[in-house]
């Protein structure tokens, strides 16, 4: 079997279930060592890792605010100690909240900033500097940033912004051969019980052309083409896993 990643570290974000779970699944399949982080729920990525490494992966689990430079910091020298190097970065991790613009703090817009734009810049800034030729950034958006959505003024904004962040991602690390995109997935059949979510209100108005939803895997699959030598040409990209919701 091809083993595209084969020798590759790669670090996922927010990795303890749907999305991220797969995407690090996908990769250590594809056979990256994987990396897989979460900011609280330890038990959750360890046994994400364990689950890669019953199946003949590596993987290892590590817990940080990626809010949090001193936290980011501290997460990437326990990397240098595990592994030398980084050459695939998920920024994966994000918190979804629904507010009325009336009714959003400050302190939730900066939690909502944090936890999806900040920690995505603070963690490809690290991971940048760990990079060689043929890197990979791959940033996880959303369909919300490009088609709106009521009760969601900070998500959308986070969202947009790590479009401008892979744009000029893309543009700089250019020379050093590394690229940097982003994955926007649509409506997602995730397991929000588990982690005390309900279903957005916005994606209710999003049914797919298709009459499906689409699954982690789905995002996994593109993720993985990526971060894969096949994926070498492509940079500075959004690309869409939604099944025709929204066609740019």
């Amino acid at each position: 079997m091809t083993r595209p990643l084969e020798g590759k570290v790669a670090v996922v974000t927010g990795a303890a279930r749907n999305i991220g779970r797969a995407i690090a699944l996908a990769l250590a399949k594809d056979g990256a060592s994987v990396v897989v982080t979460a900011r609280s729920s330890g038990a959750e990525i360890e046994a994400v890792a364990e689950e890669i490494r019953a199946a003949g992966g590596k993987a290892s689990a590590l817990l940080g605010d990626l809010g949090d430079p001193d936290q980011v910091a501290a997460l990437f020298a326990e990397i240098d100690k595990i592994h030398g190097r980084v050459d695939i970065l998920v920024n994966n991790a994000a918190v979804r909240r629904e507010t009325p613009l009336a009714d959003i703090s400050f302190q939730e817009w900066r939690e909502v900033m944090a936890s999806i734009l900040d920690a995505s810049f603070l963690c490809a800034q690290a991971a940048s500097k760990r990079m060689g030729e043929g890197g990979r950034i791959i940033n996880l958006g959303g369909l919300s940033a490009h088609a709106g959505a009521s009760d969601r003024a900070h998500v959308v904004s986070a969202k947009a912004g790590l479009v401008g962040l892979t744009k000029g991602l893309a543009a700089e690390l250019a020379p050093r051969g590394i690229t940097a995109n982003l994955v926007a997935p649509g409506r997602i059949a995730t397991n929000r019980k588990a982690s005390g979510l309900t279903e957005p209100k916005h994606h209710a108005h999003h049914a797919s052309p298709l009459g499906i939803e689409g699954t982690p895997d789905d995002v996994a699959e593109m993720v993985g083409y990526l971060a894969g030598p096949n994926g070498r040409y492509i940079t500075g990209q959004t690309i869409h896993v939604n099944g025709g919701i929204y066609l740019p």
